[in-house]
């Protein structure tokens, strides 16, 4: 297993980390608890020792199947990683109560790296003004949190906000091919490698839309490497990167175990035409976009409870990665909540208001029209 190490933290991290917000589920909705067993034994046999899980994962049932399935092993042979839920700490107190809590669930004494979760500009000032980063700090000096840092999910000015605010130990960032001029993004990349902070990395397969791809890509990917799957290419894509600690992978399957431990056991970075074709591959999806909203929501609200902007992100990632499974999920909420194209009653409101000029009501239309012929 390929292993990094930055003289900033002096230890050896293995490139893949386990992510644990997706676990095998039974049938009653919980971690099915032998088989992620299993896939965690596997992983840890095959040298992966970053183990990363967080408060909410799993409706909070992670972190405690965790902290029974590492018991077994010596507390010093990985490395553990949670995350403080920032959205539930509204006084300075809060910070020892959730922190507590979870040194409990995990049965452990210390986490070897502790994260301020999904940090935005509103969460980070408010983390700021109630003292919660210096209170982490006082922790990190009782020796209960090794390295410190934060998860990112913003803009990238927010992210210069936050980095550049003390010398963290380490930071988590959303990073993938196709995701490069997204949130933090490759500019944030640079940055934390300017400021020698090493980086651990989120969302490689982009929630699992990099995973699964349509033959004329899997096509480019098979000239290459000839029997690889396209989330190795994703991986390899970050983990090629030199400022990257770990490039964690969500596994949900024996499968999926197998697959990564291939890609990261005698890890090759891409190469030079690799590159290239990857960036074939975003031109190609990129022409599939359907229509060219931006999201801005000067459409809304809809009288009649459509979420414009919601419609056409599904409609146009579905078309995009040619796989209904990866919309599904925020379809059906929609759906559920009565926001699909359906209640479109075709007022022509919205089109008024759109700068970009859409015709939205046509639009729509198409929308119901592809994802019904998708499911």
């Amino acid at each position: 297993m390929e292993k990094r190490r930055f003289d900033k933290l002096g230890i050896d991290v293995s490139l893949l980390g386990f992510g644990c917000m997706r676990f095998p589920i039974g049938e009653d909705g919980k971690i099915d608890r032998p088989l992620a067993e299993k896939m965690l034994d596997k992983a840890i046999a095959a040298g992966v020792n970053y183990i990363d899980t967080a408060y909410p994962y799993h409706d909070g049932e992670s972190e405690l199947f965790v902290g029974e399935a590492l018991k077994k092993y010596p507390r010093d042979s990985y490395y553990l990683a949670t995350k403080l839920p920032v959205w539930f700490v509204n006084t300075i107190e809060d910070v020892d109560k959730y922190f507590n809590e979870q040194l409990s669930k995990l049965q452990t004494d210390h986490f070897d790296f502790y994260l301020m979760h999904a940090m935005n500009r509103g969460s980070w000032r408010k983390m700021v003004e109630l003292g919660t980063v210096k209170r982490l700090e006082e922790l990190k000096a009782e020796g209960k949190i090794r390295f410190l840092g934060f998860s990112f999910h913003d803009e990238y000015s927010a992210f210069e906000e936050i980095i550049n605010y003390r010398d963290w130990d380490f930071c988590q960032i959303q990073l993938n091919y196709m995701d490069t001029d997204d949130q933090a993004g490759m500019k944030g990349y640079k940055l934390a490698e300017e400021k020698g902070i090493p980086l651990t990395i989120m969302e490689p397969v982009k929630g699992g839309s990099l995973a699964k791809l349509s033959d004329d890509i899997m096509d480019i990917f098979g000239e290459l490497r000839p029997g690889k799957s396209a989330a190795s290419f994703a991986l390899r894509y970050v983990a090629t990167l030199p400022n990257i600690l770990t490039v964690l992978s969500g596994m949900s399957t024996m499968d999926q175990v197998d697959d990564n431990l291939d890609t990261f056991t005698d890890f090759e970075p891409m190469t030079d035409k690799e590159y290239e074709a990857i960036d074939r591959i975003k031109e190609i999806m990129n022409s599939r976009i359907q229509n060219g909203c931006t999201g801005c929501k000067y459409c809304m609200p809809c009288p009649f409870g459509v979420d414009i902007p919601g419609n056409f992100s599904v409609w146009n990632r579905y078309h995009m990665y040619q796989n209904f499974g990866v919309v599904k999920w925020n379809w059906d909420n929609m759906v559920k909540e009565g926001k699909t194209a359906e209640a479109c009653k075709k007022c022509g409101k919205c089109e008024q208001a759109c700068p970009q000029h859409l015709s939205i009501r046509e639009d729509l239309q198409k929308v119901l029209e592809d994802i019904k012929a998708a499911q």
